[in-house]
């Protein structure tokens, strides 16, 4: 009952309020190394141009190898000295990157704020984005579109939706590239022109800030029987669905448990269908209250 009012997990400057308790989030539930934990595995099997063309998710039980964070891993990358894996991520990641283009969709490399605790106090510094991170992004979009397809075909779930950008938040994007003195070609699109962006301008940084705009009205839409009248995410271009983070947002919990059931050719649990058609006001809830907690934070380290 707590997690399905929380909804998501609050992070602030030294500190987070989780979606469940500790003793799940940071132990049982957790993929500590050298542990063993359940797990739900996803396999999803690529053909030659990175396209997804089966998928299947089953209960696992999973050991852990490492604790490793994007900056380590690229630099290994870079220096060569790397494990094979890494360089089977670089290489579905940039096919899934070109899958994306074709598609339609955008990513928006925005630099991430991070706010560090230095000799007792606070500091607030951008991380600019590493290609390790795109490609982790590509696995997790991935993965969330293939929830989606069994979930459609399974005429069962929830969905994450975003409708497709309204013609003046287009215009709008066009005088803000004038403003900032950057060139928008006439036959260029706003998704390609947001991937000719370099997030190492400062102007072009305050481009893609401005871009956020083509991404308002996202949302969640559950469906049992009856298929959504809207079913698409405008950004990813594709049916998608939230499903790779369930100890950090409620709504992977249930995506998990209808796709489980949904390739063991088995009923989904009552007790999910009975959470479907509220879970969207809660994940809007839960959103809200996230964004204005996390910027209340940022806002109170950059005032200090």
């Amino acid at each position: 009952i707590e997690a399905n009012k929380r909804g998501e997990t609050l992070y602030g400057a030294d500190a987070r309020i989780p979606l469940h308790p500790t003793v799940l989030s940071e132990g049982a539930a957790s993929l500590l190394p050298d542990q063993v934990r359940p797990a739900l595995l996803w396999c999803i099997d690529l053909d030659a141009s990175g396209e997804g063309v089966a998928v299947d998710v089953r209960r696992a039980r999973v050991k852990s190898r490492a604790k490793l964070d994007y900056q380590g891993v690229q630099h290994r990358l870079d220096g060569g000295d790397s494990e094979p894996m890494w360089s089977a991520l670089e290489q579905v990641g940039e096919l899934r990157k070109q899958r994306e283009q074709k598609r339609g969709g955008i990513s928006l490399p925005l630099p991430e704020q991070e706010i560090h605790g230095v000799d007792g106090h606070w500091q607030l510094d951008y991380r600019t984005r590493q290609p390790i991170d795109d490609w982790n992004e590509q696995i997790a979009l991935l993965t969330g579109m293939a929830a989606a397809h069994l979930m459609v075909k399974g005429k069962v779930g929830l969905l994450r939706t975003l409708p497709p950008p309204d013609p003046r938040d287009i215009e709008r994007l066009h005088r803000n590239a004038a403003a900032l003195h950057i060139e928008w070609p006439d036959d260029l699109d706003y998704p390609d022109f947001i991937r000719s962006l370099d997030p190492s301008r400062p102007a072009h940084v305050a481009m893609l800030v401005a871009c956020t705009t083509v991404l308002r009205g996202a949302g969640y839409a559950a469906f049992n029987g009856t298929l959504p009248a809207q079913p698409m995410h405008s950004a990813v271009a594709a049916e998608y669905a939230h499903a790779t983070a369930p100890l950090r947002r409620l709504v992977d919990r249930y995506v998990g448990e209808v796709c489980v059931a949904l390739c063991a050719g088995e009923p989904v649990p009552q007790w999910a269908l009975d959470a479907l058609p509220g879970l969207p006001e809660t994940m809007a809830a839960s959103g809200h209250r996230a964004n204005q907690y996390e910027h209340a934070v940022v806002d109170l380290v950059e005032t200090v």
